[in-house]
């Protein structure tokens, strides 16, 4: 396939990829439009194998689509640009949902609500909610995001009263998480009641998913790849053998070379590359020797800052920071990491 069609590449300058997978290359850059340059990302087609791209294709037209008629109402990114294989989506400075944790937020879960209804009542569901990284919180506000399963419907028939409900179920499950205090009895009724295409999907098609997807080293439920899930467990455990380790924290980021690279935190008195030697072929792509991991109350690592700070997204970190201490703790990692390529300072 052709690269980027010249009028598109007059106007994007790319910073880092941020995924890349059979279906897709995920950029995150800068566009310019009318009013300047923004920050927004790119979704293009012009690099995917030729066995994945119909259905490659397939995913790009859902999102475009879905983008088009979402945008406006204030609740996902806008459309900035499409054209036949690539588009471009502005940049939403929010959270996660797992990263951000909304604990007893009962206000936000009633604005997301309100914002899937908005979205329904454009015929449109969106089919993946039941990722809590779909769902971003920025300044209390709820936005959507990745709508490469979302369904365009021109008549409210009964797959769309299905796919509705599911999109709503799935709301209420990170609600029942976070917020389950202010579940009301009919929310709670919703719950438990899985539709008859669900309970089918789980039984079938799902498990076939895992199958094919797993095959195809796609990535896991929160993006960061299978190199999280098999790779990051044993150099863990090979650190923690170190007689100068204390503790370790992995977590994954966007990797130009590597598609996911991982980084490694390192409560150690010992120095990144004794610890590098030390692993050998095991070293990650980013090794880092902290004084102190930050932690909960309770003594938990709170990866979603370190994974914050791995993500080079430090403009986000503050609003999760809750003492002096901890924002001593972590402007010291954030001043020694090991991602130099962003443009903020904490």
């Amino acid at each position: 396939m052709a690269g980027l069609p010249q009028e598109l590449t007059q106007r994007w300058r790319s910073d880092v990829v941020l995924k890349r997978d059979v279906f897709s290359t995920i950029e995150r850059g800068h566009f310019l439009t009318d009013g300047g340059e923004v920050e927004a990302v790119l979704r293009r087609l012009d690099e995917v194998p030729w066995w994945s791209r119909p259905l490659a294709h397939v995913l790009f037209r859902r999102e475009r689509d879905a983008l088009a008629a979402a945008g406006p109402l204030h609740i996902a990114p806008p459309l900035l640009y499409a054209g036949r294989n690539a588009l471009v989506r502005g940049w939403i400075d929010g959270l996660p949902l797992h990263i951000a944790k909304p604990d007893d937020d009962a206000g936000y879960f009633r604005a997301a609500k309100a914002a899937l209804c908005s979205l329904h009542r454009q015929g449109i569901t969106h089919n993946d909610l039941a990722k809590e990284q779909n769902w971003l919180y920025a300044g209390g506000r709820p936005y959507l995001t990745d709508f490469q399963l979302a369904s365009s419907f021109r008549r409210r028939g009964l797959l769309f009263r299905l796919a509705r409900y599911e999109d709503l179920r799935h709301l209420l499950k990170h609600k029942r998480r976070y917020a389950g205090s202010a579940l009301t009895a009919t929310e709670r009724r919703l719950l438990a009641r899985k539709t008859f295409v669900t309970r089918v999907w789980m039984a079938t098609g799902k498990q076939l998913y895992y199958v094919i997807t797993r095959g195809l080293n796609f990535t896991d439920r929160e993006g960061r790849g299978i190199r999280f899930t098999q790779e990051a467990p044993a150099i863990a455990a090979r650190l923690k053998t170190h007689p100068q380790v204390r503790d370790v924290a992995i977590v994954a980021f966007p990797d130009r070379r590597a598609g996911t690279g991982l980084y490694a935190f390192v409560e150690a008195s010992a120095d990144d590359s004794e610890l590098n030697d030390f692993l050998g072929r095991m070293a990650p792509e980013r090794l880092q020797v902290v004084d102190a991991l930050p932690r909960t109350a309770q003594g938990e690592v709170r990866n979603e800052i370190l994974e914050l700070v791995a993500l080079n997204q430090l403009d986000l970190i503050g609003s999760l920071v809750k003492t002096d201490a901890e924002r001593a703790l972590i402007g010291r990692i954030v001043s020694g990491r090991r991602n130099l390529r962003d443009r903020f300072a904490f």
